[in-house]
């Protein structure tokens, strides 16, 4: 098994956004959380995060979500979720 980060931040923008004028994707986004791995897989086979309300099962190479609940639920449609690293640590599990 690989070493994988302990933290990401995953970020909820709205697809309309197409240009965002050279601002940050973090000033975009609706909603962010902090989600720490958790020690499982999740039902995509990737490494699966948790936290503020998020769950996720995400790529570590490609930094892609695979599957995502935010509060229990799917994501609305017109939201995108994307995956940055988390402020401040480059800790591995």
């Amino acid at each position: 098994m690989s070493i994988l980060p302990r933290h990401f931040q995953v970020l909820l923008v709205p697809s309309h956004v197409m240009n965002r004028s050279g601002a940050a994707v973090e000033d975009s986004a609706v909603r962010s959380a902090t989600v720490e791995y958790t020690g499982e897989s999740g039902a995509s086979g990737y490494p699966r995060y948790s936290g503020h309300g998020v769950v996720a099962d995400i790529d570590p190479e490609t930094r892609t979500v695979e599957a995502l609940l935010v509060d229990g639920s799917e994501l609305d449609y017109g939201l995108t979720a994307l995956v940055s690293d988390y402020p401040g640590t480059t800790g591995t599990a």
